[in-house]
């Protein structure tokens, strides 16, 4: 599989554990101190208030609209526009997983992850005058080694409305495989928040780890209840030697979202560092407790087992994802690969079907390998042919 796009990166400088919808069964004893509060949300305004991530040049502005032309329909707008940004005589952006740029950067450099591009595409969607927001797909959790940390890279998209009964959603990324069939809507300023999160964690990547700081707190500024950059900000405080701030962020973490696995991951790393043999252990079990009730870890132990030839193993794991979880086509299809590798194809058929009844019944959901634009409307779900130029990524 391809790696994801960057958009809302997460930070794990330890154990590898899969983010799932169970509860890690962990007291954290985490007790809001509001002295070192004041010390990570220490802004009362946007520190970048200057950079503006929608910001469109007007030059940039009279080339889409000429390319547009007279095009009245939303519909029409939208197609020409996906031809505008990928087309090989036009803009022809292209995949770059390790920057975060704002619209204007990434018509300049004509690259960048899914967060940049759906900060140009909203942006132009929204000149030409169709609705244009930003969205979050839950994916399969992909990680990513980079300068002795792991990323986790989430994904963003955008959708919009052309009608009461027809919507939209536009994509701009590799074959990507969806953890949950849903998805969400975000603000612009959630979207603002995310951009700064990641740049925050591009610079904790190169070791500019007071620059992350004041990248990540800015993000919390706008939106402070985020637990994705609570773990961040922790990460980049460990690497400074500010263990205390460290261990608050990893705490407030997973007091705002239970299901962080890597801000747990993060403290028995940070409680081994500091010698807290018996709270590590405490933390790596909790860990390892949250792993076996997560379908996506017995998801990713079978992808493993099959990769190295045990049929076995696999078929195993891959039975107990769709035990703890049987609304995932992802999980069929991997199953019917093993047990068509062990001679048996008529179960193998069984499971496809079964995988294809799952998407068939969500039909409504949009699913982002299968095309750059999908329109949805009412029980018809149609899927936009590659636009002139489009290349296959």
């Amino acid at each position: 599989m391809k790696k994801l796009f960057l958009t809302a990166t997460l930070l794990l400088s330890a154990l590898f554990a899969l983010h799932g919808c169970v509860v890690i069964d962990l007291e954290s004893e985490f007790e809001h101190d509001a002295r070192l509060q004041a010390q990570i949300l220490d802004q009362t305004s946007d520190h970048f208030a200057d950079i503006d991530p929608l910001s469109l040049s007007d030059e940039l502005k009279q080339r889409l609209d000429k390319f547009v032309g007279l095009a009245r329909d939303d519909r029409t707008r939208i197609e020409r526009l996906q031809d505008f940004l990928y087309g090989e005589n036009q803009l022809a952006i292209e995949y770059s997983a390790e920057r975060t740029h704002t619209a204007m950067e990434l018509y300049e450099s004509r690259s960048g992850n899914c967060l940049s591009a759906m900060n140009l595409y909203v942006a132009l969607a929204r000149h030409l005058g169709v609705e244009a927001r930003f969205q979050r797909v839950d994916v399969q959790p992909s990680w990513d080694k980079r300068g002795g940390l792991l990323v986790l890279s989430q994904h963003i998209n955008a959708t919009g409305r052309f009608n009461q009964t027809i919507r939209y959603v536009v994509d701009f990324t590799p074959e990507i495989a969806l953890q949950q069939l849903t998805s969400k809507i975000i603000s612009d300023n959630e979207a603002r928040a995310l951009y700064f999160n990641n740049l925050g964690v591009e610079q904790l990547v190169a070791g500019q780890y007071e620059v992350a700081v004041d990248y990540l707190k800015n993000a919390l500024f706008l939106q402070p209840d985020n637990a994705i950059f609570w773990n961040n900000i922790g990460a980049s405080f460990s690497r400074l030697g500010r263990y205390e701030l460290a261990e608050y962020s990893y705490r407030k973490a997973y007091e705002l979202d239970a299901n962080s696995s890597t801000a747990i991951a993060n403290l028995a790393k940070f409680y081994r560092a500091q010698g807290d043999q018996r709270r590590a252990q405490e933390y790596e079990v909790a860990i390892e407790r949250f792993n076996q009730k997560n379908p996506y870890y017995h998801y990713a132990q079978g992808s493993i087992a099959y990769e190295r030839g045990a049929l076995a193993d696999a078929r195993a794991s891959f039975e107990r994802a769709i035990e703890l979880k049987e609304e995932e086509p992802d999980f069929y299809i991997a199953l019917s690969e093993v047990v068509f590798a062990q001679g048996n194809l008529p179960e193998a058929r069984k499971l496809r079907r079964e995988a294809d009844d799952l998407v068939r019944r969500n039909a409504d959901i949009y699913r982002p390998s299968e095309a750059r634009l999908r329109v949805l409307g009412g029980d018809e779900a149609k899927s936009a042919e590659p636009l002139s130029g489009e290349k296959g990524e």
